[in-house]
């Protein structure tokens, strides 16, 4: 028994299917979740409806001439239209695969039951279209049941002015002037993408800078992007009251500072969707903030009970999830398998530019937790990066003092969600500077810098 379709739910599910177990997945929603129907596929649809207009910007620099901006118009309803309507194709995608994998999909809710004797777990299933409640008796359970945008009492969702980021794909038009609360990713992610569609934004955030648990070399060259095009950003800024003034929100910081826009949107993390499922009755331990505690191979205390995905709190990213809720089944079903490896997730912020991430942290190296050398090495030298137009960006590369081996990397950069896997094959599979800096690549192109980089740390006069 699954509970939850997210990519923890469903990718645990193909597995248990492949290694020949009955399978049954409980999903309120539909196939891929939250994730797939209100969070990551339709955040990263919008956004790609903004990059298409970041197409136009200084067209001239390249002798194109295009009028610019102002020439571009949004049909706001037209692009929410596209992000629901590709979210839903990828949620049947889902679903179909599952349905070939011979996976019972049940619309409904679940929950842990009354304890059994023997070696199952009774869950007690509510069918969404009315059916009475029912029990089933599972050998293995997964809770994959996500997380919910965080709602503050003082600044209240309302759908139309106060929104959280499931709701924007419901507004009419684009705002006139959007007030982002919370720089975290998701705040940097749709207050970039908003800005490229011409919308006025102003960044709430609570710390001195955006993106505060990211690389603070990237977050900062972001953030002077930002401003550059004309972002507000309000660092060490505490939104204390949202509140709706007619067809306006007025936004109360902590230090009595008010800000107007036309409309908030609330990016201030997420909770975990653990309340009604029985768990602590059951005993199944739950840490502080509601999160299912687990272990490296996603088992809580209770054997045959198991927790993937955004409900454990381990990493916040739809990757993990899927892993986690595959490392479940080939466990439970005693398949070989390794414990989840932190140190090797890459991981990616969706803003313009993008910001990706894979192993030790430049706080690791400062701190002195890592021993490593590095180089960071601008794309503004880079001649494909030259061709582009890039200025802003950057490679960033840890190794070891001695050995050399690559251990962790930075890239700033348009698609540096693809330019990443490099570096993170590279953690992954012990590599070191040397074998990278050996490696050809195309000439001209943005991953050249990686091996640049490489190059450098074999000099071992580099600081």
């Amino acid at each position: 028994m699954i509970i939850g379709g997210g990519p923890a739910g469903y990718e645990a599910a193909l597995v248990a299917a492949q290694l020949d177990a009955d399978v049954t997945v409980v999903e309120a929603d539909g196939a891929g979740g939250a994730c797939v129907l209100h969070d990551c596929v339709p955040s990263k649809t919008f956004i790609a409806s903004s990059d298409v207009v970041t197409g136009y910007r200084d067209t001239d620099e390249f002798g194109i001439h295009s009028d610019g901006l102002e020439a571009i118009t949004v049909d706001a309803p037209a692009v929410y239209s596209r992000v629901k309507r590709l979210a839903l194709a990828q949620s049947g995608d889902i679903h179909a695969k599952l349905i070939k994998a011979g996976v019972t999909l049940i619309r409904g809710t679940a929950r842990l039951g009354e304890d059994t004797l023997g070696h199952t777990h009774r869950v007690r299933v509510r069918p969404e279209d009315g059916d009475a409640e029912y029990a089933v008796d599972a050998s293995t359970v997964l809770i994959a049941t996500g997380a919910t945008p965080r709602r503050l009492p003082t600044a209240l969702p309302d759908g139309e002015r106060i929104l959280t980021w499931r709701q924007v794909y419901d507004l009419p038009k684009l705002p006139e002037h959007l007030i982002v609360i919370g720089s975290g990713v998701t705040g940097a992610e749709f207050a970039s993408s908003y800005l490229a569609m011409g919308v006025p934004v102003t960044l709430v955030s609570s710390r001195d800078r955006v993106m505060p648990h990211e690389d603070a070399d990237a977050a900062m060259a972001i953030e002077r992007v930002f401003r550059a095009r004309g972002m507000t950003i309000l660092n060490n800024s505490r939104a204390d009251v949202v509140k709706r003034v007619g067809d306006s929100v007025e936004v109360t910081l902590s230090d009595g500072r008010v800000v107007t826009g036309s409309h908030a949107l609330m990016a201030v993390g997420s909770i975990p969707n653990t309340a009604d499922l029985g768990l602590t009755e059951y005993g199944v331990n739950v840490a502080p903030g509601g999160y299912v505690a687990v272990d490296r191979v996603s088992r809580t205390n209770v054997p045959g009970i198991y927790a993937a995905g955004d409900c454990t709190g381990v990493l916040p990213l739809a990757s993990v999830a899927a892993m986690q809720g595959r490392i479940a089944m080939w466990h439970a079903l005693g398949e070989a398998v390794a414990p989840l490896r932190l140190r090797t997730v890459a991981a990616n912020v969706f803003t313009d530019p993008e910001l990706a991430t894979v192993g030790v942290s430049q706080a690791d190296v400062d701190s002195g937790k890592t021993p490593a050398r590095q180089v960071m090495l601008p794309l503004a030298g880079n001649a494909r990066a030259k061709m582009a137009g890039l200025d802003d960006g950057f490679i960033k590369l840890f190794c070891r003092p001695a050995s050399g081996i690559v251990v962790g990397g930075v890239v700033v950069s348009p698609r540096a969600s693809e330019l990443i896997m490099p570096l993170t094959m590279a953690v992954e599979n012990h590599m070191t500077v040397d074998q990278l800096a050996h490696t050809i690549t195309i000439y001209p192109s943005l991953s050249g810098s990686i091996a640049e980089a490489a190059r450098q740390l074999m000099l071992h006069d580099v600081e």
